[in-house]
């Protein structure tokens, strides 16, 4: 059923101060850790391929060994997500609303709806971090795996013990990215720790941490050791109190654009009722579980 006029019954009559309802909206918030692209197909694909391992010794005289192992390993689907919203109101509401400039018939608040889809799908990225996603594929197992395999080995962007996040944690994932994130030969990556990324409830402790000069939470005179340098982002919709997340200098969390958002309106010819919608088309996920370390505890 359309938005009548008993649906607006007040709006209709003189009297009102003003109409609530209508509230400031959170910032942008997944620009701020995805890499974005525009795609050109419905479904996209990303590859991760396998380059030269070390080179061996050689003996006087002796043969060189041939590494010919290089070439695709995991695939990585980015398949669009279409989400569309719409609602139709009659023309006597429209006519009888004495309350037009407080609430539009034609914007009833599509756009911010659609933006905080977004940043809803684009944070599940991380809220599903640890549960492996047959639909993007890649290499069998969660965005955050002790076990994502690489030629002869495997490496790993989570620790086997999920650990609260404090400056003890922080240091040790930072050293893991460093230290342990390996490309498919094997070869050590230059990969760096560069951003924290928290729910709200863990924005106090993210910002000592950052923020401070000197270590945090001791007596010390130490300096702060922990080097982020693109701070703390702290995000509204991570649906975890506890989990943690340190982004990489990798790229590989993904935004594709298919279909920008547009906004339509007709009228029904028949029952003259406005009908306003809006519709998008894009990829939230990843194509690298490199670009993201993670730390998941429930407690």
């Amino acid at each position: 059923m359309a938005i009548n006029v008993a649906a607006l019954y007040d709006f209709t009559r003189p009297g009102l101060r003003g109409i609530e309802g209508k509230y400031k909206q959170i910032m942008t918030q997944w620009s701020q850790y995805m890499d974005r692209g525009t795609s050109r197909m419905g479904v996209e694909r990303t590859a991760e391929a396998r380059y030269l391992g070390l080179p061996a010794l050689r003996t006087e005289g002796g043969a060189t060994q041939f590494d010919n192992q290089a070439g695709e390993r995991f695939i990585y689907n980015h398949e669009h997500f279409e989400v569309a919203l719409g609602y139709a109101i009659t023309l006597k509401a429209i006519e009888d609303n004495l309350y037009e400039s407080e609430f539009p018939a034609s914007n009833l608040g599509l756009q911010t709806s659609f933006a905080q889809a977004k940043e809803i799908f684009c944070a599940n990225v991380l809220n599903s971090a640890a549960t492996y996603n047959s639909n993007v594929g890649g290499d069998g197992v969660a965005l955050l795996s002790t076990a994502h395999p690489i030629d002869g080995g495997t490496w790993a962007n989570t620790p086997t013990t999920q650990m609260d996040l404090n400056e003890g944690s922080l240091l040790a994932s930072l050293t893991a990215i460093r230290v342990n994130f390996r490309d498919q030969a094997g070869l050590k990556a230059l990969a760096r720790g560069e951003q924290l990324l928290v729910p709200p409830a863990l924005q106090w402790v993210g910002k000592r941490l950052i923020e401070s000069e000197r270590r945090p939470g001791t007596a010390d005179n130490d300096p702060n050791v922990i080097e982020m340098p693109k701070g703390l982002l702290v995000l509204d919709f991570l649906t975890s109190s506890f989990s943690w997340f340190v982004r990489t200098n990798t790229p590989g969390l993904l935004y594709l654009e298919r279909a920008a958002f547009e906004m339509s309106m007709d009228v029904d010819f028949v029952t003259d009722n406005l009908l306003v919608k809006g519709r998008e088309r894009f990829f939230a996920g990843y194509k690298n579980p490199r670009a993201i370390y993670g730390n998941t505890p429930t407690t």
